[in-house]
């Protein structure tokens, strides 16, 4: 606990000096007049009241000895000087000062070697008295002057550094799932140890910073080894692959080492297009159990393609073309009990020519409403408008026709309950800065699929890490963060910049993200970021002073007011591996500081990063793969027509154009 009153008010310290000068003044004429008793007695200035003072005086041990009450002297005359100002602009030297300390205190402690001389008694004492107050004033005077030297200066930060910094949390607070990064920050001119204590990271954790912030090497590091060895399932999503894979799987290697009693270990699995390593089909018939969520995987693909559509949601265009994408999916769901339901048979079956891929959709009684728009265009021959519904689907879809997309996308080496408490799993998945665009959209998919199967009550405890957030869209991002708690998801988001997220989600859906998580960490960001964080760190009390110079005197005003405690252009002008931000805490784990400036530290060894095991697919077998699926979907709709064609109630469902 750091007490409110860290600082003593300026009015407090003034009458405290004032205390201390006034007992050391009075100590100096009791001295004197003890010792100078004679030099009185002499000019007739002895009095039996004077005479009675100077004896009880005399019986006080601390006055009858001569070094003590000097040292004394000099003590309380010190203490009048500590957090004295300088009422001019014109700074001692400190060599100046030391000599003349040194000469004052060997005056004033040394002046009685004057009573050794030949001199007469009363000359002998008005020596000792003017050597004495010759010495203090020297030395009053030499304090003086050090204790402006050593007193920082506010009038000479040109940055207000001194008056903004404030206390922060040096107490490590640990617990099962919490983050701790050790810091060093600065308050008052000294350096001291802190921690960055998320203790609840299921509340959510969103770091910013421009590129070279340190946002990876400082802090996702840190997250994804801690998270790994308190025995954290974990989904992590690789913008520049294998950087964040390869530290994982250390991690990975590391906890597996430790051999963490009761616990499973999890398994270490990839998803990555470029170099096929492990397959996962992100709409797997067992995680989807309804039209909805077929829906839902629909919106993804064709969000995550098209960006720019993710503002105009709603409108005819867009949502055609998410219906249709669902029809599509949604029946290859229920063909066959789901046999050929992957992505990559879904592309290629909207690739069918319309006049088969309507009817075998028509006589599904389940897809029948989605497709009727489409089917009632084409049979009265209104191609501009089918095209305008259709094109967006096949056109973005047609993007993804790739033998490496179809092979990750079209088995299940791995699924997506990565929390499953029998059989828990670290995934990682790899995009490429070159292929974001496609690769992106196709991991938001793999996102979705996620979030159906780990948001679920009695799971284990899972960390979700997404570097580069806005390059995948992630639909229901803020009601992850809103409800995950429960189901203890803990999620962090990297993004360079606010408006980042701007852009790539648009401003309402941004505006939430930024505001609904509990946790913040940022490095320099300028601009709109940097105003609303330092609104978010509030104001603290600082010092203020005002120096006036006139012709016959200057003066010097202090004074306090609240101001930010981390400025807008402090937080645009941090170094890399300097960070700001905000922590949320626990009602069991109550922190009262909870607001940051510091330097993290870093405690991870980067030589230590280890190879990813294993090898890519063989490039034939994937080639395989790619016209197996190719030859499915000509086959399913070759028999579809023929059991159609061959069937009396469902011949009349044949799609084709109205003649005139």
């Amino acid at each position: 606990m750091v007490p409110n009153n860290l600082a003593v008010p300026d009015q407090g310290w003034r009458q405290l000096r004032e205390m201390f000068l006034i007992c050391s003044i009075s100590l100096l004429v009791i001295h004197l007049i003890c010792y100078c008793y004679p030099l009185l007695v002499h000019f007739g200035l002895v009095s039996d009241l004077v005479h009675r003072l100077i004896r009880n005086f005399s019986r006080i041990g601390m006055i009858r000895n001569y070094f003590i009450l000097k040292s004394l002297i000099m003590v309380t005359l010190a203490c009048s000087l500590v957090g004295s100002r300088s009422g001019s602009d014109r700074k001692p030297s400190f060599k100046a000062a030391i000599l003349l300390l040194s000469i004052g205190l060997c005056i004033f402690f040394f002046s009685a070697e004057v009573m050794r001389t030949d001199l007469s008694l009363v000359t002998r004492y008005e020596i000792y008295l003017l050597l004495t107050v010759s010495g203090l004033l020297l030395t009053w005077h030499s304090l003086s002057n050090l204790a402006v030297l050593f007193r920082p200066s506010s009038a000479q930060e040109v940055f207000n550094t001194r008056s903004e910094s404030f206390p922060q949390e040096e107490r490590l607070i640990e617990n099962e799932y919490s983050i701790n990064l050790p810091a060093i920050y600065e308050f008052r001119g000294r350096k001291k140890t802190s921690w960055i204590n998320v203790t609840n990271p299921f509340r959510g954790l969103l770091i910013l910073g421009t590129p070279g912030s340190g946002k990876t090497f400082f802090i996702v590091r840190q997250i994804i080894r801690q998270h790994i060895l308190k025995g954290f399932a974990m989904f992590i999503y690789d913008f520049k692959y294998p950087d964040l894979t390869r530290v994982a799987h250390q991690y990975w290697l590391e906890r597996g080492a430790a051999g963490t009693p009761g616990t499973v270990k999890p398994e270490f699995l990839v998803i990555n297009f470029d170099h096929p390593r492990q397959r996962c089909n992100p709409i797997f018939p067992d995680s989807m159990q309804d039209i909805t969520d077929a829906a839902e995987s629909a919106r993804t693909i064709l969000l995550g393609l098209n960006r720019e559509w993710i503002k105009k949601q709603g409108d005819f265009w867009v949502e055609s073309a998410i219906n249709f994408l669902t029809a599509l999916i949604w029946w290859l769901r229920i063909f066959e009990n789901g046999r050929f339901c992957t992505l990559a048979h879904v592309i290629e079956l909207a690739q069918i020519p319309y006049e088969k891929l309507f009817t075998i959709l028509r006589v599904e009684p389940q897809v029948e409403a989605l497709i009727m728009p489409f089917v009632t265009a084409f049979m009265n021959e209104a191609s501009a408008q089918l095209e305008g519904q259709v094109a967006g689907t096949t056109v973005s879809l047609g993007k993804l026709s790739s033998p490496n997309l179809y092979y990750v996308l079209s088995g299940n080496d791995l699924t997506l309950d990565i929390n499953n408490p029998d059989r828990p799993k670290i995934v990682c998945a790899a995009n490429n800065p070159k292929k974001a665009g496609i690769y992106g959209a196709m991991l938001s998919l793999y996102i979705t699929a996620l979030m159906r199967q780990i948001h679920q009550q009695d799971r284990l405890k899972c960390s979700l890490v997404f570097d580069e957030f806005p390059s995948v869209y992630f639909n229901g991002v803020d009601h992850l963060l809103a409800t995950a708690r429960s189901n203890k998801v803990a999620t962090t988001l990297v993004v360079q910049d606010a408006s980042q997220l701007k852009l790539h989600y648009g401003r309402e859906q941004a505006e939430v993200i930024v505001n609904i998580v509990g946790n913040i960490i940022s490095g320099q960001v300028s601009g709109e970021s940097a105003k609303q964080l330092a609104d978010r760190f509030g104001r603290i009390i600082q010092e203020r002073r005002s120096v006036s110079v006139q012709e016959d005197r200057t003066s010097v005003t202090s004074s306090t007011q609240l101001d930010m405690a981390i400025p807008q252009s402090t937080i645009s002008s941090l170094s890399s591996g300097e960070f700001v931000g905000v922590v949320a805490d626990d009602p069991e784990q109550p922190i009262q500081l909870k607001k940051f400036h510091c330097r993290l530290v870093n405690s991870l060894d980067s030589s230590a990063i280890s190879e990813l095991p294993g090898r890519p697919v063989n490039s034939q077998v994937v080639l395989e793969n790619y016209l197996q699926i190719k030859k499915d979907i000509a086959s399913i709709v070759e028999a579809e027509m023929k059991r159609i064609l061959h069937s009396p109630s469902l011949k009349e469902m044949v799609v084709t154009k109205e003649k005139e």
